[in-house]
């Protein structure tokens, strides 16, 4: 999933590059407005992070030809101007979405997620997830180890898939809370830690290569086994 962030800001800039590519992003920037069409064009991203303001320039001035360019590109735009009338114009002139400064990290990355997934190329992919030997289908809501079906949940099914999507990379229970449960505080004090559980049992049971390693203090982690 390829991100292009465009800010004249620099700090801000390196910011954005830095949290994204940690949570597994593939990042390009730049600081020039006038290098956005052409990189947009050439790279053809999931998702374009547009600042609003590039000293005195407007950069919704250019929100119509990147459609044109790179159509299947989702615009999230930037912006101080968080007026209402402001973030109604930004949409209209072609934004796909609008968050002012300052923001919260987290919310810029659901945002993210969201638009991403509404591109005709990632509609696809993720139809499908597959590490190891642990398959999910996602339009069907399907999940097998190999050829051996794995009864899960809805809440499961959803937990198993964005541990997929990491997999490798260690996550905090919070994280999880926020993506599986889109909540930051948790309900029942362990209901993380019975999903893990339960699932952890059931891909035991299907004897998978996959396991959920638990490390104390920081999280989980999704691995492979021989």
């Amino acid at each position: 999933m390829l991100v292009l962030l465009a800010d004249d800001e620099r700090p801000v800039l390196k910011f954005l590059e830095r949290g994204l590519r940690a949570e597994g992003f593939n990042c390009a920037t730049t600081a020039e407005l006038h290098e956005v069409v052409p990189l947009a064009q050439q790279l053809q991203p999931d998702v374009i992070v547009l600042d609003r303001m590039f000293a005195d320039e407007d950069s919704t001035t250019l929100l119509q030809l990147l459609k044109q360019r790179a159509p299947s590109s989702a615009v999230l735009l930037l912006s101080a101007l968080g007026e209402v009338e402001e973030r109604v114009r930004g949409l209209r002139l072609g934004a796909d979405d609008y968050l002012a400064k300052p923001f919260d990290f987290e919310e810029l990355l659901a945002r993210i997620e969201v638009l991403a997934r509404r591109s005709p190329a990632q509609a696809q992919v993720d139809e499908a997830q597959q590490w190891c030997d642990v398959i999910l289908d996602k339009s069907e809501r399907q999940a097998r180890v190999k050829d051996t079906p794995l009864r899960l949940t809805k809440l499961e099914f959803e937990l198993l898939s964005y541990l997929l999507s990491v997999a490798g990379k260690v996550v905090s229970r919070e994280q999880i809370l926020s993506r599986v449960w889109n909540t930051h505080k948790d309900p029942l004090t362990n209901i993380v830690d019975v999903y893990i559980s339960r699932l952890r049992s059931k891909l035991t049971a299907a004897e998978s290569q996959v396991q959920i390693v638990t490390l104390r203090g920081s999280g989980y982690r999704l691995c492979a086994v021989d």
